[in-house]
């Protein structure tokens, strides 16, 4: 009996030992897991310009629509379409002998006219005295006054028709009421223009300098209300911020330019509102109906906090970032403001000079202890 249970208390103890064993194995096992390697960045603070880009489309700071105002067959087009025009310069003309011939009828009628009322005049001359003596009755002194008064009417009536038909021939040849460039002409000679409605010969646009308009959203507009000196009259006025233009390859244009007005009202289909930038255009390299991006800077945030755009986290709508602290992980909810480039600004939750998390996000948790390398950013050595 003794002998059994001194052979049953030697296995006990066996499996005793070959149990520490394996605890004590398992807590080496993992006293020997490594801390996980993150990749952090302190937190930066500078004077940040805010930026918007608007899209938009150029337009001559005049736009002069050409069209004929006399009816008649298009006899020649005197300029380069699509090349620069001066004021004054001849367009186009429009065959002009029918005009000229009613031009020197409405002479012949002003000619006449005035002899019918040299005749008048005589007979009212030569009565006056007479009626005064009663040699003649009264009632032929009036009649002579009356044909005075009708012929005199006549006269101006004639005279009045005379310069109408001295216009429709100047309307024969058609000039440049402005300076800038002659797009391409929208009828050739031979065409009969102006037969019922004033027939649309060409554009001329004044492009040095030449606006751009771009549409703002109502809460954009009412951002920059909100920071605009005094609150009121934002994008106008000598406070209006400079602006760049972007084109369509992506190249900067290389002259400045300013907003100088706003539409009077928002636009109720789309809860825009048109603003009009202004840029100077000596050489023509803009024109009219190209899209572009406007870029102004409407805000400086002073002293903003900034970290690299891919520190940030989203949860479910919310922002946060990985704060190393004494060697550990703490997850910390913030408030996100503008992009800067590759960085982002943080306007609430995080202070200057701390250090983030920037690689490593998916492999930590809150209160880890992790083992920290500096972060380099592309571009630096």
């Amino acid at each position: 009996m003794t002998r059994a249970f001194s052979a049953t208390g030697r296995i006990g103890a066996g499996a005793l030992i070959l149990l520490s064993l394996g605890v004590a194995l398992g807590c080496q096992k993992k006293r020997q897991a490594p801390t996980p390697e993150v990749y952090v960045l302190p937190s930066t603070q500078r004077d940040v310009p805010v930026v918007m880009e608007l899209v938009g489309q150029t337009a001559g700071s005049l736009d002069v629509e050409i069209r004929a105002r006399v009816e008649g067959y298009l006899e020649s087009v005197h300029y380069t379409e699509g090349q620069p025009v001066k004021k004054g310069d001849l367009l186009f003309t429009i065959e002009s002998k029918t005009f000229q011939s009613v031009v020197s009828q409405r002479r012949a009628d002003v000619a006449s006219a005035e002899a019918r009322l040299n005749l008048a005049d005589l007979e009212v001359n030569r009565l006056r005295p007479l009626a005064e003596q009663q040699a003649v009755s009264r009632q032929t002194f009036d009649s002579a006054l009356s044909m005075q008064k009708t012929s005199r009417a006549a006269v101006d009536a004639a005279k009045a028709a005379l310069d109408k038909a001295l216009l429709d021939l100047s309307y024969t040849r058609i000039t440049a009421p402005t300076s800038g460039l002659a797009d391409f002409a929208k009828v050739k000679p031979g065409n009969l223009v102006g037969r019922g409605d004033s027939t649309l010969l060409t554009t001329v646009s004044n492009v040095d300098p030449i606006h751009v308009i771009v549409g703002m959203q109502e809460g954009d507009y009412l951002k920059l209300a909100e920071h605009s000196r005094g609150g009121n009259r934002p994008m106008e006025g000598k406070d209006a911020p400079g602006a760049e233009l972007l084109l369509s390859d992506g190249s900067l244009y290389p002259r400045k330019g300013r907003f100088d007005a706003v539409q009077r009202g928002i636009d109720p289909r789309t809860g825009t509102i048109s603003v009009r930038a202004v840029f100077p255009n000596p050489d023509h390299q803009l024109r009219p109906g190209q899209f572009v991006k406007v870029r102004f800077n409407y805000e400086t945030l002073k002293d903003a906090v900034l970290v690299p755009q891919r520190a940030v986290q989203e949860v479910q709508g919310a922002y946060q970032v990985a704060v190393v602290e004494g060697g550990k992980v703490q997850l910390r909810p913030v408030k996100m403001g503008p992009r800067q480039g590759e960085d982002w600004v943080v306007s609430e939750g995080l202070k200057p000079n701390e250090i983030v998390v920037v690689e490593g996000l998916q492999q930590i948790k809150q209160g880890a202890a992790v083992t920290t390398k500096p972060f380099v950013k592309a571009g630096r050595n």
